[in-house]
């Protein structure tokens, strides 16, 4: 029972930072320091990436509609231009597959560490800071998702390859990249969801072949919960991450990101 209930916690907080630009990979590190699993060292480095298929699923029931190119009841462009965006996501998930492909076990034994974690989190903070001071005045180069180019999401792709040293976040580096080259904050924040479906399916697929499926029913029970969890809670923070990109820039994630750093820190030095 108490696995279930820290699961349940576990999804909560893969909810809200898979989403924000924070490092959702962080979070449950850091998480994991004080509310530890006591299940198997391989089911935890599975339970780590598959709840994050909760988060990915909220991002397909919340945009079905963009995403289905199949749908009665769109018109021909209407289903092209959903063909076209798939496309362009396959083609931004290419450098991220192949740079996870090389280097899972380098990743996941010598990156996971609360140093990297602690200088991801304060560097990426900075950054986010000074380009959002640095674009106050820049008029975005791209105002519509669907006037991405191909080159532009590849370069996107680029950026989401530094999202594998924990830390970093996923949706923070895409994000990041996105307003480095020009793209509007809520374009960029929603063309990186979409770019979560295959980088999250594949790397949880990934993990079930390299890991096995040997787990006891309970610690099915518990991987289940937490996915839900995580489900249920990214379709919350997913809505109001839009609402406030539309009207905010992404510094207070800067400077949160900078104070998490710090006492990231602080815990595992004292």
């Amino acid at each position: 029972m108490v696995d279930i209930i820290k699961s349940i916690i576990f999804g909560i907080i893969q909810g809200i930072t898979e989403w924000l630009p924070i490092s959702s990979t962080g979070h449950l590190l850091l998480l994991d320091k004080f509310m530890t699993l006591q299940l198997s060292n391989n089911f935890k480095e599975l339970f780590m990436v598959v709840i994050q298929l909760g988060s990915i699923l909220a991002v397909i029931v919340l945009y079905f509609n963009t995403l289905n190119p199949f749908s009665f009841k769109k018109n021909k462009a209407e289903k092209q231009a959903s063909l076209v965006l798939w496309l362009k996501v396959i083609v931004a998930s290419i450098p991220a597959a192949f740079i996870g492909f090389l280097f899972d076990d380098i990743i996941s034994d010598v990156l996971s560490t609360w140093q990297v974690v602690a200088l991801m989190l304060f560097v990426y903070g900075v950054i986010y800071i000074f380009i959002e001071k640095h674009n106050k005045k820049i008029e975005p180069r791209i105002n519509q998702l669907e006037n991405l180019s191909y080159f532009d999401v590849l370069k996107m792709g680029f950026f989401q390859t530094l999202a594998f040293i924990p830390g970093t976040s996923r949706s923070g580096s895409t994000i990041l990249g996105g307003l480095i080259i020009g793209i509007d904050r809520t374009v960029a924040a929603k063309f990186s969801f979409f770019m979560a479906i295959p980088a999250m399916f594949g790397a949880s697929l990934f993990k079930l072949i390299k890991l096995g499926y040997d787990y006891t029913s309970h610690e099915y029970v518990v991987l289940f919960v937490g996915t839900f969890v995580s489900f249920v809670v990214s379709l919350l923070v997913i809505k109001a991450l839009i609402n406030y990109v539309r009207n905010h820039d992404f510094s207070i994630f800067g400077w949160y990101r900078i104070i998490i750093s710090i006492f990231v820190t602080l815990i595992y030095i004292l």
